[in-house]
């Protein structure tokens, strides 16, 4: 619930970015606060409270301000206000701060990680409303944290939290943390790994020792991290993917693949610290679809399978995919991530063959052209076209896979992963008609 001990309370606010984040926290603040809107594009504004609010460059340097709440999309070194920021570095907070200084006798559990963040929250989001807590999914997924309503001191907040976020936060402290993995990601924006690495534990730094962190251990990079320094919170370390026994109760195939296995791993561990009815569990897990564009499943024959894992933009996200299946003709391309490396080995590439396009092609076929067969195209349509002529053909390798996980960002020719997903989903139904 509100507390009254409120710093971010009739002040001078300058909120940088106006995405969903940015405008949640001018609704949420304005009442009690004068607030200054700035974003780096300029956009046409319907609401004429937020076109009021608007301020020039030139009209911001004459504002004295409080505190600065930025957008984790926003990098401070590459932004138009980078001067400004650099100068004012303390006085920057995101809206997890004002979250957590709003709510900081509510219980949050916080997932964050390279992959399967998103997962892994939904799937906890739904285990634990199944068992009538008050839970409310926010963050990177779900509503933006701010604008949840009718909240009470019993609601559980399930934060997915970036690194961006992270990064930015300084008043922001979680009761569970959670993460599930770590793998070079955002380079282009942290810099170097350590950073990304520093800007994940975070998280577990600003713990204390009524707190809970979980840790997998298996994962190198965060077993570095665990060793080289201690942390207040008390740390649970997942070392072993969740048994066969429990995979065979659950008896649903989406938890077949390893990367939810080890997604389903942290879901068992956190709910430990709850009581939670075994009986309704399984039935959860049972039904539990995923997401879209996510490992999904969109056309499965005895014949033939296709999946969509467009959120896949690093090899890293692809690879838990790969390593579960005995062949794939594997559809790859789009940006490349700095410093990402094809880490499965040659013996384990014979029944792939990978299917490449996008801006840095040249990239992905000096990656993968010693390790399999490969062929590359002017562009996904084209691909598309070629594979289904394959399928049709029986020119397919072994059991007809197609996996479109593209292991690169999407912005090359896309608005995001989600367009991307959707824009492969068309091209399979339009000739799929031919098989």
């Amino acid at each position: 619930m509100l507390k009254n001990h409120n710093i971010f309370n009739k002040k001078n606010i300058l909120v940088y970015g106006l995405g969903k984040s940015g405008l949640s926290t001018f609704k949420f603040l304005k009442r009690e606060n004068k607030i200054y809107l700035y974003d780096d594009e300029k956009k046409l504004y319907n609401n004429e409270e937020t076109k009021k609010n608007l301020v020039s460059y030139k009209k911001l340097l004459s504002k004295e301000v409080d505190y600065i709440i930025i957008s984790p999309g926003i990098d401070i070194n590459k932004c138009r206000l980078k001067s400004y920021l650099k100068k004012n570095l303390k006085k920057i907070y995101t809206d997890l701060d004002i979250f957590f200084n709003f709510y900081s006798e509510n219980k949050n559990i916080t997932i964050t990680g390279t992959n399967g963040k998103s997962t892994t929250a939904s799937i906890l989001y739904e285990v634990l409303r199944d068992q009538k807590f008050d839970v409310r999914l926010v963050g990177n997924i779900g509503n933006p944290i701010l604008l949840e309503k009718n909240i009470t001191s019993s609601t559980i907040f399930i934060v997915e939290a970036s690194s961006y976020q992270l990064d930015y936060s300084r008043l922001f402290r979680s009761n569970i943390s959670v993460i599930l993995n770590i793998s070079p990601d955002h380079l282009e924006r942290h810099k170097t790994l350590k950073n990304y690495i520093k800007a994940k534990f975070k998280l577990v730094r600003n713990q204390t020792k009524k707190d809970n962190t979980i840790l997998n251990v298996n994962n190198l990079y965060i077993r570095r991290e665990v060793k080289r320094q201690k942390f207040l919170p008390k740390i649970i370390k997942v070392d072993k993917c969740v048994n066969l026994k429990i995979i065979k109760k659950i008896n649903n195939p989406y938890f077949y693949t390893h990367g939810n296995k080890e997604n389903l791993t942290f879901i068992l561990h956190i709910i430990k610290l709850f009581k939670i009815k075994r009986n309704i569990l399984l039935i959860t897990l049972k039904r539990f679809k995923g997401l879209n564009y996510r490992q999904q499943i969109i056309y499965k024959t005895k014949k033939l399978t296709i999946i969509n894992d467009s959120k896949a933009t690093s090899f890293s996200s692809s690879e838990s995919l790969l390593k579960s299946l005995p062949n794939a003709n594997w559809i790859v391309g789009g940006l490349f991530k700095k410093n990402d490396k094809f880490s499965i080995p040659k013996k384990y590439c014979k029944n792939f063959k990978a299917y490449i396009f996008g801006k840095d092609k040249r990239f992905y076929i000096n990656e993968l052209k010693n390790k399999m067969q490969i062929e590359s195209f002017f562009n996904l349509k084209s691909l598309i076209k070629k594979i289904i002529k394959d399928v049709k053909n029986n020119k397919l390798r072994n059991h007809k896979t197609i996996l479109f996980s593209p292991a690169g960002a999407s912005f090359d020719s896309f608005k995001n992963f989600e367009e991307r997903g959707k824009f492969f989903n068309n091209l399979i139904k339009k000739n799929i008609n031919v098989l």
